[in-house]
C-alpha cells in the first residue's frame, strides 16, 4: 500500500504517555509507524511482530545527531513523512522568582530548541510531498500561566507563537498544524516526569506552593483518558480542515475559554489608550 492509505506517522517521546498510546493506536490502526524514546529499548516492544511498518528508534530531542539518524532512517524505510508528533518534553514547576537556571534551560532544550529542531528536520520531506501535519503537544499552560509553572508555560508559549509562523508558511505547501492543548491528563507528567523546585520562599506558599503541592497530590486521579486523547488526535489528521488548537478535556476548555473571554474584554476596555498612541491622522 501506498501513503494514502498507509499514512507513514514519527512520534517523538513514545516511552509513555500520550506518545505511547498514540504509537499504539497508530500501530493498530495500521499506519507505518517510527516510534522513538531516549532509550530505545523502551520502545522496542512496539515494534515487535509489526517490523514491515514500524521503525523503533533511539532519539533524544535534544541531541541534533540522534534528530537526523532519526529522520533520515525514517525516510529510508518509509520515504516520506506525512505525521509528526512533537510529543518529547516534560513540565517543571517552581515559582518564578525560585525558578533555578539550569532546570530552566533544560526545560526549554527540551520544550522548544528540540520540537523547533525536529520540526526543522522533517519539513524539507513534507515540502517535497506538499503535504503533511504536524502536531506539537503543547498544553493548556501554551494558552495561560498558573503559579508554579511560569517557566513551563513559558516554553508551551512559545511553541504556540511559533506554531502560529509555521501554519502561515506551510498553508501554500499543503501542510497543516495543530497544537493540542491537553489540560489534566492521566499521564506521567505529573509524577515521575515533574521536576519540581522545592517552594521555600513563604511569600509564595499560597500561589506557586500550594499549586506545586496540588498537581503532586492528583497524579494518576486526572480526568482526562490518554486513550481518548490518542483516538481525537488520529482523528484531526484524516480531516480535510484541522484545526490549529485542539483544547483536551473539560478542565482546558472551561479555562481557556474563560481566560480568552477575558482577556478580549481587558484589551476593548483599553482600547482608547490604545489607539491613542498612534501619531495622530
Amino acid at each position: 500500500m501506498h501513503t494514502e492509505t498507509r499514512p507513514v506517522w514519527l512520534i517523538t517521546g513514545c516511552s509513555t504517555g500520550f506518545g505511547r498510546e498514540l504509537a499504539e493506536q497508530a500501530i493498530a490502526r495500521g499506519f507505518n509507524v517510527v516510534v522513538t524514546a531516549r532509550d530505545v529499548s523502551k520502545v522496542a516492544d512496539l515494534a515487535q511482530g509489526n517490523e514491515e511498518r514500524t521503525l523503533a528508534l533511539a532519539l533524544d530531542v535534544t541531541d541534533s545527531a540522534t534528530i537526523d539518524h532519526s529522520v533520515k532512517a525514517a525516510l529510508a524505510k518509509f520515504g516520506t513523512v506525512d505525521v509528526l508528533v512533537n510529543n518529547a518534553g516534560y513540565g517543571y514547576q517552581s515559582s518564578v522568582e525560585e525558578g533555578e537556571e539550569a532546570e530552566i534551560r533544560a526545560q526549554f532544550d527540551a520544550n522548544v530548541f528540540g520540537l523547533f529542531a525536529m520540526t526543522r528536520a522533517v519539513l524539507p520531506a513534507m515540502r517535497k510531498a506538499r503535504k503533511g501535519h504536524i502536531i506539537n503537544i503543547t498544553s493548556v499552560a501554551g494558552l495561560i500561566g498558573f503559579p508554579g509553572s511560569g517557566y513551563y508555560a513559558a516554553s508551551k508559549h512559545a511553541v504556540e507563537g511559533w506554531s502560529d509562523a509555521l501554519a502561515v508558511e506551510g498553508a501554500p505547501l499543503g501542510i497543516k498544524v495543530t497544537c493540542v492543548e491537553p489540560g489534566p491528563f492521566r499521564t506521567d507528567w505529573a509524577g515521575r516526569s515533574l521536576h519540581q523546585t522545592e517552594n521555600r520562599i513563604a511569600d509564595y506558599a499560597d500561589t506557586a506552593g500550594a499549586r506545586m503541592k496540588n498537581t503532586a497530590g492528583y497524579s494518576g486521579k486526572q480526568p482526562g483518558d490518554p486513550a481518548r486523547a490518542a483516538a481525537a488526535m488520529i482523528a484531526i489528521t484524516e480531516n480535510e480542515n484541522p484545526p490549529r488548537h485542539l483544547v483536551m478535556g473539560a478542565f482546558g476548555f472551561e479555562a481557556v475559554t474563560e481566560k480568552l473571554r477575558e482577556r478580549l474584554a481587558q484589551i476593548e476596555a483599553w482600547k482608547t489608550t490604545t489607539l491613542d498612541t498612534d501619531f495622530p491622522q
